[in-house]
C-alpha cells in the first residue's frame, strides 16, 4: 500500500504555515525593543552557557553573584548563534538595556503569538511528574506539536525561559510553576496565562515560609488568577483544602474539574489494581464515560496523579486514549522515581531515585510504595526535608511509623534535621512495634555512601534514596548507578 496519498490528506492546521525558526533577529528586537547587530535565525534559547547548543540564543543574565556576560566566549564556543546582551559585543547579538527584562518580554511575545492550548501545573507534590505525563499525552495526540518546561524550570527565570522556547507552531504548552513564598505563583501565572490550571496536591512543603497548610493552599491557588477567560481549574477532590481551592477558582471565574476518590469528584477513581510490573490498572469515571488504563509508575500517589492528568487532558481538549498510552509507557524521571538496576554480589539490587525533592507527604507516599515493592531486604537513604522551620523536628520524627510499616531493614539518615528521626527510631517503644530497623545517622552523602557500602547490598534488595535536593543524595545514586547493569 502506498502511504503517500494518506500523508498528503493528513489534516493541516494554520500553525503549519508558520516559520520553522524559533526566533529571528528582527522578532527578538521587536519583542524586546532592542537593536540587532544583523540578520540571523535561532533554534533555541538558553541562559546557561554549559547547556548551549548549536543555533541557540544565549541570554546573558545578570544576578547577584554572577554575570552571564562573563560566559559569552563559552556560549559561542558551544554553538550559540547570537546573544542577548546589555553591552555591544563583536559577535551576533541583540542589544537591550536589561537582559532579565528582555527575557520576560521575549516570553510575553512567545505567549502572545501562540494559538496553543496552555496548561499550567503546580502543587506541593508531584507537579513535575504530572507535567511530564500531560506533555507526553498531548505530544502523542498532536503529532509532536506539544511544548513543555524541561526539568524543574518553574521559577522566575525558568518560566519565562520555557515560554521563550515555545515554537509558534505549538498546539499545546505545558508549564510548571513553583514557589517558596506567597505571591510568587501569581507573578508566574500572569506570564503563562493558562487555559487549564492544575493543582496536584497540598502538603506542608515550604511551610517554614508560609506558616500553615491553609496558607500553602492559598499560595498555590494563585495559579487561577492567570487563567484565560473560560479556563478550567483542576483540583484534588480528596484534599482537606478542596473547598478553599474551589472557592478561589470560582472567584477567578474558572470552571472547576475535580479528581480523586471522593464520590463527588468529576474524575472519580473506581478501582486501582496493582499489576506485575509495579504499576496499576486504573478504572475511573469522567463525566459520562468510563476510563480504563494502565499506569506504569508504581504507588497510590501515581494513581491519583493519573486522575489529574486525565482531567487536564480532557480540559485541554486532548485525546484521552493518548493519555492512557502515555501513562502506560512513562518511566520514572531522574531524581523523581527512576528505577535503576544496580550490580551487587550475586546479581542486582533495585535503587529508586527520589533524590531531587522531599516533604512529609512525598516521604510517606514513597515509603508506602517501597513497602509494596517485592524485595529480600528494604533499605532507605533518607535526607533532611528542608524549609519546614519549627515544624521540622515533628515531621521528621513522624517518619518512624511509615518506616516501620514499609518493613525497612536498614535506614541511612542524612543531615542535621534527621536527628529527630534517629532519636525516634532509637526509642524502645518504636522497636516494640515490630522488627526494629537498623539505622545510622550521617552528616552528608559521602558518609551515606560509606554506610551503604559497609552494610553491603545484596541481590534482591530494594533501596529508596530520597531527600531534599540540597542534601545532595544524587551523589549516592550516581555512585551506585555506575554499577548499573
Amino acid at each position: 500500500m502506498n502511504a503517500l496519498p494518506v500523508t498528503i490528506r493528513w489534516p493541516r492546521s494554520p500553525a503549519d504555515a508558520r516559520p520553522l525558526a524559533l526566533w529571528t533577529a528582527a522578532e527578538i528586537a521587536a519583542a524586546t525593543g532592542g537593536v540587532a547587530s544583523g540578520d540571523f535565525q535561532l533554534s533555541g534559547v538558553e541562559t546557561d552557557s554549559r547547556d548551549v547548543r548549536s543555533g541557540d540564543l544565549f541570554v546573558a543574565l545578570k544576578g547577584d553573584a554572577m554575570d552571564g556576560h562573563a560566559f559569552l566566549d563559552k556560549a559561542f564556543a558551544n554553538g550559540a548563534a547570537a546573544a542577548l546582551v546589555d553591552r555591544p559585543i563583536a559577535r551576533p547579538h541583540v542589544l537591550v538595556a536589561d537582559t532579565s527584562l528582555a527575557l520576560a518580554q521575549l516570553a510575553a511575545a512567545a505567549r502572545a503569538r501562540a494559538s496553543a492550548r496552555i496548561v499550567g501545573v503546580t502543587g506541593s507534590v508531584g507537579k513535575t511528574g504530572v507535567k511530564e505525563a500531560i506533555f507526553a499525552a498531548l505530544e502523542r495526540s498532536s503529532r509532536g506539536a506539544a511544548h513543555r518546561s524541561v526539568r524543574s524550570y518553574n521559577n522566575h527565570v525558568g518560566v519565562p525561559l520555557s515560554l521563550a522556547r515555545m515554537p509558534a507552531r505549538s498546539a499545546y504548552g505545558v508549564f510548571e510553576m513553583g514557589m517558596n513564598h506567597a505571591g510568587e505563583i501569581a507573578a508566574l501565572t500572569t506570564q503563562v496565562r493558562p487555559h487549564v490550571a492544575v493543582i496536584t496536591t497540598i502538603a506542608p512543603a515550604h511551610i517554614e515560609n508560609l506558616g500553615s497548610e491553609a496558607a500553602i493552599a492559598d499560595a498555590k491557588a494563585e495559579i487561577f488568577a492567570g487563567l484565560e477567560p473560560g479556563g478550567t481549574a483542576v483540583i484534588p477532590a480528596d484534599s482537606p483544602h478542596f473547598a478553599r481551592l474551589r472557592d478561589a477558582a470560582l472567584a477567578c471565574g474558572a470552571r472547576v474539574l475535580s479528581f480523586g476518590s471522593s464520590p463527588d469528584a468529576d474524575v472519580r477513581l473506581l478501582d486501582a489494581i496493582p499489576v506485575a510490573n509495579g504499576g496499576s490498572l486504573v478504572t475511573a469515571v469522567l463525566e459520562d464515560r468510563q476510563l480504563c488504563y494502565s499506569v506504569a509508575e508504581p504507588g497510590a500517589h501515581w494513581v491519583a496523579n493519573s486522575l489529574a492528568v486525565m482531567a487536564a487532558v480532557h480540559a485541554a481538549r486532548g485525546d484521552l486514549g493518548a493519555a492512557g498510552l502515555a501513562l502506560a509507557e512513562m518511566g520514572g524521571l531522574k531524581g523523581r522515581g527512576a528505577r535503576l538496576r544496580v550490580a551487587v554480589p550475586g546479581g542486582h539490587a533495585l535503587m529508586i531515585d527520589e533524590s531531587y525533592n522531599a516533604n512529609p507527604a512525598s516521604m510517606r507516599a514513597t515509603l508506602a510504595q517501597l513497602g509494596q515493592t517485592p524485595a529480600s531486604r528494604r533499605v532507605v537513604v533518607l535526607g533532611s526535608m528542608r524549609e519546614l522551620g519549627e515544624f521540622g523536628p515533628a515531621f521528621h520524627a513522624q517518619l518512624a511509623d511509615p518506616i516501620a510499616a514499609a518493613g525497612v531493614d536498614f535506614a541511612v539518615l542524612v543531615g542535621e534535621e534527621m536527628a529527630a528521626l534517629a532519636r525516634e527510631l532509637g526509642k524502645p517503644q518504636v522497636a516494640a512495634l515490630g522488627k526494629p530497623a537498623g539505622f545510622v545517622h550521617c552528616d552528608g552523602p559521602g558518609e551515606a555512601i560509606a554506610a551503604l557500602e559497609e552494610f553491603g547490598l545484596n541481590s534482591g534488595d530494594a533501596v529508596l534514596v530520597k531527600g531534599s535536593n540540597s542534601v545532595g543524595l544524587g551523589r549516592v545514586v550516581a555512585h551506585f548507578a555506575a554499577r548499573e547493569g
